[in-house]
């Protein structure tokens, strides 16, 4: 697989089950660095890569994190409330961020396999 560029695209979990959700890819240093932070909310959901944890850290509000592996196999789904700070997923390769209680509705759970379908060309 390649590496991804900072752009668009819709996620969907591969039981095919829930629709595709919007999606924006952080692939970029600074846009993995702003990440959600100054935000109120998000619609659909935030693909960190290369990323193996997160924080909250000045957030606003509390979010899902997905941590995914190369083959964008989900290894571990949490909650985590403003203020926090994540631990390191040694398999995870990218980390998928939502609002609180989202991944759920999507039927996203450890084990489970996601598919991107980006906007334009994002990898290279």
């Amino acid at each position: 697989m390649g590496r991804w560029r900072d752009g668009t695209g819709e996620l969907s979990v591969l039981d095919g089950a829930h629709a595709p959700v919007p999606l924006e890819i952080a692939a970029s240093y600074r846009a993995r660095t702003r990440g959600l932070l100054g935000r109120d909310g998000i619609e659909g959901a935030l693909l960190l890569t290369p990323a193996s944890s997160v924080h909250t850290f000045r957030m606003r509000f509390a979010i899902d994190v997905a941590h995914l592996d190369r083959r964008l196999r989900v290894v571990a789904v949490r909650t985590m409330r403003p203020g926090r700070l994540g631990a390191i997923r040694p398999r995870a390769r990218h980390v998928l961020e939502a609002e609180a209680g989202a991944m759920a509705a999507w039927g996203l759970r450890p084990g489970c396999q996601v598919v991107i379908a980006a906007g334009q060309d994002l990898r290279t």
